[in-house]
């Protein structure tokens, strides 16, 4: 635990999960981990200005959250390779009959003639497709089960099946965080009146 007033000068708590052997982590990782009461773990991530009060050597659970509550979802999309312009932007490409050849799944022109001569920057073109860091927003919390430590979030999570995903308390949708009560048309109505 990070705090405000030590030598770190901000908030914040490093959670580590995943239990692994001690002999497989190193000697800086694994003093780490000890000198603060903790487990052996293969990762460690620090979060800032965590909404609840732990202390070193504290097990962190599913219990964070509640059913009825908003959670952003932060993970490493799934990773497709080099990948073309039809599959990576969703070009439509070119004629498939009308004498086109070998010009089906490709971009057509990309640049202009002699002013400016280049190829604009931030050009859709082919290439490396997916494995980036995204959140997906604004997700429900269904169900907590603390015997299992386990939560059931309403919506999709971006990676594999078996990849790492931070939850987090929503940015958007805080806790105690309602729809607006949508009004009708009389309503309207009557308070015009």
């Amino acid at each position: 635990v990070k705090t405000q007033a030590s030598k770190d000068g901000y908030n914040s708590v490093q959670l580590g999960f995943d239990d692994q052997k001690e002999q497989r982590l190193t000697k800086a990782v694994l003093g780490h981990v000890k000198k603060h009461n903790g487990k052996a773990v293969k990762r460690i991530k620090e979060f800032r200005n965590f909404s609840k009060e732990v202390k070193a050597g504290d097990t962190v659970g599913a219990t964070l959250f509640a059913p009825g509550d908003f959670v952003d979802c932060i993970g490493v999309t799934k990773g497709r390779g080099f990948e073309g312009v039809v599959g990576r932007h969703a070009f439509a490409g070119g004629d498939s009959t009308h004498g086109a050849k070998g010009w089906h799944r490709r971009s057509g022109a990309i640049g202009q003639r002699l002013f400016p001569g280049t190829v604009m920057r931030g050009m859709r073109m082919p290439g490396h497709m997916g494995q980036v860091q995204r959140t997906t927003q604004n997700l429900e919390v269904i169900q907590v089960r603390e015997a299992d430590n386990l939560l059931l979030i309403k919506g999709s999570f971006p990676g594999a099946e078996g990849d790492y995903c931070v939850i987090r308390e929503s940015k958007k949708r805080p806790k105690g965080w309602k729809p607006p009560v949508a009004t009708t048309g009389k309503k309207k109505a009557a308070a015009k009146k």
